[in-house]
């Protein structure tokens, strides 16, 4: 198996690496749909984040990955006996734009029905990623039937398979990653709906920043492993902050002012249903916790909402993507309690809060004392121990660079 690009080798990129990490922390977010260029470390960073993500208990045998402590009674493979789990890496599982849809849901298998007289199931990728990542490159050219698959098994958590006499039923719940450029063609609105959250890459600007992303990619191209190597330090400490997230997460309080501004919000961009609405409390919790903090703030509902809303929103077919963040400040100033800006016109009380209007939420906040220095660093040279302000530091989202 190929050394994967580490996460915080990746530059730039803040509204990409903040989605992932988010649905790492939480996959109750609902996944993360990236739209942008080519070349702008989609891909890279979808791959990578398997690497960051914490392992699983599962029964031993079981081909759908069921949690010993709470196994699915419908499981094909069951009943499963009580005996202790088996852990093991969560799976990114990639489903590819041409699969059939046998390769997805599943099928008859074929070999056991002639050798042994007996009709029996052979998963397909939906049970792989029980639990795991469902990795969608190119997701808008995904052919519409896949769609509807895809569509009903986010929708109920489970798959559903009746074909050639077998009628099969299992547990289906992955952390939904799609990848796209919009040039190629857009999604329907149906499985766009679909992803919790959307963020909008391009490539950067700035000629230093271009020069280091050369220069990274090109010392991983030369040796992957001692690459990956040079961050595994960085890689650690992100996953240890993943892991703090997640075990904090349950206590993070969401109050009534909170889930008002957040209904405000969604009422302001007139987005339909209440999925933006619960897509929203879930992101401001996870962006709470992330951030080392039990309690959600009105800056976390700034960002959850430019991380939730823009690919819901109602907009004409030339408009710009991303959300009018003068109106958004407003909306929340006036749903919020007066104490919660301190006069403030901008809920959001620093840079960690703003985003760039592209429809993406930028690093997340930080706890009291965090170091908020842009990452630094070239992989010609070894990184010294976590320094203040280096990529994956404890205490700050990584940084890292992009791979083309």
């Amino acid at each position: 198996m190929s050394t994967p690009y580490p996460f915080t080798a990746i530059v730039g990129q803040d509204d990409l690496r903040l989605g992932l990490l988010l649905n790492a922390v939480s996959p109750a977010v609902g996944g993360v749909l990236v739209r942008g260029e080519k070349g702008t470390a989609k891909s890279t960073a979808v791959r990578a984040l398997a690497a960051l993500m914490p392992e699983v208990a599962v029964v031993p045998g079981c081909r759908f990955s069921c949690d010993p402590v709470s196994p699915d009674p419908a499981c094909p493979d069951g009943p499963h006996a009580e005996a202790a789990g088996v852990a093991r890496a969560a799976r990114t599982v990639e489903l590819p734009v041409g699969a059939s849809e046998d390769r997805l849901v599943g099928a008859l298998d074929i070999e056991r029905a002639l050798s042994e007289g007996v009709k029996a199931f052979e998963p397909g990728l939906l049970a792989d990623a029980h639990r795991g990542i469902l990795y969608v490159d190119e997701v808008n050219l995904l052919h519409d039937h896949l769609v509807d698959l895809l569509l009903d098994a986010a929708a109920m958590g489970a798959s559903y398979v009746e074909r050639e006499g077998v009628s099969v039923r299992h547990a289906a719940r992955f952390l939904l990653v799609g990848t796209m450029n919009p040039e190629e063609g857009e999604l329907r609105p149906q499985l766009l709906d679909r992803f919790g959250l959307t963020v909008e890459v391009s490539a950067s600007r700035d000629t230093d920043e271009r020069v280091e992303v050369v220069r990274r990619r090109l010392a991983y191209d030369d040796d992957p492993e001692g690459f990956a190597a040079r961050w595994a330090e960085e890689e650690g400490a992100l996953r240890e902050r993943i892991a703090g997230a997640r075990a904090l997460l349950p206590r993070v309080v969401l109050g009534d002012g909170v889930l008002r501004q957040i209904a405000a919000t969604c009422a302001a961009f007139e987005v339909d249903g209440m999925r933006a609405d619960i897509v929203m409390a879930r992101t401001a919790t996870a962006l709470a916790a992330w951030a080392g903090r039990e309690e959600v703030t009105a800056a976390d509902v700034r960002q959850a909402a430019l991380l939730a809303l823009p690919h819901r929103r109602r907009r004409n077919p030339f408009d710009a993507p991303g959300l009018d963040e003068d109106k958004l400040d407003q909306t929340l100033d006036e749903a919020g309690p007066q104490e919660n800006h301190d006069g403030d016109d901008d809920p959001d009380p620093g840079p960690d809060g703003g985003g760039d209007g592209g429809g993406g939420g930028g690093v997340p906040p930080q706890a009291d004392g965090e170091d908020r220095t842009p990452p630094q660093g070239s992989e010609g040279d070894a990184p010294s121990p976590a320094p203040e302000g280096a990529p994956g530091a404890p205490g700050r989202p990584a940084g890292g660079e992009q791979q083309p």
